[in-house]
């Protein structure tokens, strides 16, 4: 099959769903409104909360949520075929991610920026905080360490991307500058910023940096690993202007520009899907598609991450609530964009079935290589672009995004120990808590030996946990549309689907540790499992508590949403 059908189809459902459908969440659902006093103003502090120009703050959050998943998640799940992958993006993006996302960013902006584990507290009860509070730190840790492996393989495979990886941070920091000191337009700002970075990776495919076998007593890998998670202490502690924000957006404008350059291939070469539409061949110990292809590709479709990202940073810098559609729908729309992008490049870069399947010869075995591989091999023949140029595009591109998720995750865990610090009556500094994130971080990164492989270790997690912690953040949201006795189907539908497929998917990987042995894995999938679980119950209770409580009013004049909450009402 051509791969334009798949292109045609799958960005006319983005774009449609961007114009109508987040229009319609927009106005009905959420009801957004042009006059309400964003937190970024009422609570305005230079450092979290921070006013900011939605295009800058798209592509901050963008960036932020995108990392490498978009990319893995996809490109491993095409090994149960094409078909089911793009069906899933697609459908997942328009109707549920884009919601999702939005939601999130509705609901912490009326409540003072609180992030979505708070917000639990205040709608179903501290309990259900409580256990929300153990998923959020276990995901975060889990994305925090796990990008850290993948950043540093991809720096060693392929050592084009050191200097453009490393000069984008030099670039983030001027465009903060001139952004919010030099007072630049920022359109000028944008393109001095794109094509800095596009000069800087023709530069390092010119002059690749290869570490030697020892540094410092490290591997390559290890002290790339060392070297990332500093940045990001030193990142998540900087004000967001300086250079979270700045490297975000920045990283946000030469994806799309990326995404160009692999779209346009796609339109030239038009090249043809070799992988099968539906595989029937699949390699022994690939587990059942469903419901592990709902979980394998979350960003891209839905992604829990998303909502943390979105009450974490995003909504403490949201300008007007009305930027709420572009930020958090079309965010996600991005990420679907790269997720459709990563089906074609994995099933049409190959020149023929047989070499896709020497690729696909394992569950796991597909991810960033198989999207490096294939996409540049597309672009060099499409565009004439050397293979060794176009693999260190998209090689850049993976870490960048991969690198912006890491340090924001940082700065997110951060948040999340102060919290759990505030419970159990101990105030933390912001430096005091990034240190014991990096300390818990690193220790689980080195934990399976010298070369960082630990990072990986409960990784295997991430997918169904991930999906949980969405459907979690989508009940949240649906008890307070409830409150407001507004509609609740758009996320109700979602959130049931997503829960089941979770929660399915959960229990399936209960018995691949129990038959592999993996002791840690089986007890953090337990504890992961049984907190969603008591976490839902108590939050359809709070819904329930709601629909039979008085309606709640929000007003354009409340800095915060109004205290009566299902969880008080009932006391």
């Amino acid at each position: 099959m051509n791969s334009l059908v798949l292109v045609v189809i799958g960005v006319g459902m983005m774009v449609g769903g961007y114009f109508l459908y987040s229009r319609f969440l927009g106005s009905k659902i959420y009801q957004l409104s042009e006059t309400y006093e964003t937190p970024a103003h009422t609570m305005s502090d230079g450092v979290d909360y921070v006013p900011t120009n939605k295009y800058v703050l798209w592509g901050h959050h963008f960036t932020s949520v995108a990392g490498a998943a978009p990319i893995v998640g996809p490109a491993v799940a095409v090994i149960w075929g094409w078909l089911p992958a793009f069906l899933w993006v697609t459908i997942g993006t328009v109707f549920i991610a884009g919601m999702h996302d939005m939601g999130a960013l509705w609901a912490s902006q009326r409540h003072k920026g609180q992030s979505i584990g708070t917000l639990s507290g205040r709608y179903i009860g501290n309990r259900g905080r409580n256990l929300f509070l153990i998923i959020i730190f276990l995901l975060l840790l889990m994305v925090v360490a796990a990008f850290a492996v993948v950043i540093s393989n991809l720096l060693v495979s392929t050592p084009t991307a050191v200097i453009p990886t490393w000069g984008a941070i030099i670039v983030a920091l001027f465009i903060g500058q001139a952004i919010y000191r030099l007072k630049w337009n920022l359109p000028i700002v944008s393109v001095v910023g794109v094509v800095a970075l596009y000069t800087l990776m023709l530069i390092g495919d010119q002059f690749p940096i290869v570490l030697p076998e020892s540094t410092l007593g490290l591997s390559p890998n290890a002290f790339w690993i060392v070297v990332l998670f500093v940045y990001a202490a030193i990142a998540s502690l900087l004000p967001v202007w300086v250079l979270l924000q700045p490297r975000d957006y920045i990283n946000g404008l030469q994806l799309f520009v990326g995404l160009g350059i692999l779209y346009a291939a796609f339109l030239i070469t038009t090249p043809t899907l070799v992988a099968p539409a539906i595989n029937t061949n699949l390699p022994d110990g690939t587990p059942s598609m469903i419901p592990l292809l709902f979980v394998t590709i979350a960003c891209g479709a839905i992604s829990g991450f998303h909502g943390v990202v979105a009450s974490g940073t995003s909504s403490k810098q949201l300008d007007k609530e009305t930027d709420t559609r572009f930020v958090g729908y079309f965010g996600a729309v991005g990420e679907g964009l790269l997720a459709l992008g990563t089906i074609i490049a994995t099933t049409a870069g190959f020149r023929t079935l047989a070499d896709w399947e020497a690729i696909y010869t394992a569950f796991n075995q597909g991810g960033v290589n198989a999207f490096v591989s294939g996409g540049s091999s597309i672009i060099n023949e499409g565009l004439g672009i050397p293979s060794s140029l176009s693999a260190t595009i998209l090689a850049t591109m993976a870490v960048l995004f991969a690198a912006t998720t890491m340090d924001t995750g940082v700065r997110l865990q951060r948040f999340v120990v102060q919290e759990i610090g505030e419970i159990v009556g101990v105030k933390l500094s912001g430096i005091v808590a990034t240190a014991i994130v990096i300390v818990v971080g690193v220790s689980l990164t080195f934990s399976a030996g010298g070369d960082g492989s630990g990072g990986m270790l409960i990784w295997p997690l991430f997918g169904t946990t991930n999906q949980l912690m969405a459907a979690l953040t989508l009940s949240i949201v649906c008890v307070i549309l409830t409150s407001l006795r507004r509609p609740i189907w758009p996320v109700l539908i979602p959130l049931v689907f997503v829960l089941t497929m979770a929660l399915w998917g959960a229990i399936v990987q209960l018995g691949q540790f129990w038959d592999t042995q993996s002791w840690l894995l089986l007890a953090l999938d337990v504890i992961i499992l049984i907190s969603a679980i008591w976490v839902a119950v108590e939050a359809f209770a709070a819904t329930n508590r709601a629909r039979q409580a008085p309606p709640v009013v929000w007003s354009d004049s409340d800095t915060d949403a109004p205290s009566q909450t299902p969880v008080e009402q009932k006391s």
